[in-house]
């Protein structure tokens, strides 16, 4: 009966060895790198906010139909976007850049 106990510890802590070397499916700067891209979307997106009218009724600024509104404004529909889609792109870079080994840091750092 011993004999099963001691069989199920043992399999048990090779379970465990297992489960300690697993490693993350991205290095450490491709998660920096997501962080940026995530940033630089929020960005794009901060600047597409405002160019609201106090009064829903009006959505000429001052009533004169000539004024080219803000919300139209070249930052909100040409700038912003770019931005916005520069960030998805840099996301992708920065997912599909392959992570540089352990070995290969502690070379260029010695």
């Amino acid at each position: 009966m011993s004999t099963n106990y001691t069989y199920s510890m043992k399999k048990k802590a090779t379970h465990t060895d297992t489960v300690s070397t697993q490693e993350f499916p991205l290095g450490k700067e491709n998660y920096k790198l997501l962080l940026i891209g995530f940033a630089i979307i929020i960005f794009g997106f901060i600047l597409m906010i405002g160019g609201g009218v106090d009064d829903p009724n009006q959505f000429y600024p001052d009533g004169d139909p000539s004024k080219t509104p803000e919300i139209f404004s070249f930052r909100r529909i040409t700038l912003a976007p770019v931005i916005v889609l520069f960030g998805f792109i840099f996301e992708i870079f920065a997912i599909m850049k392959k992570p540089k080994d352990d070995k290969e840091t502690e070379k260029a750092g010695a």
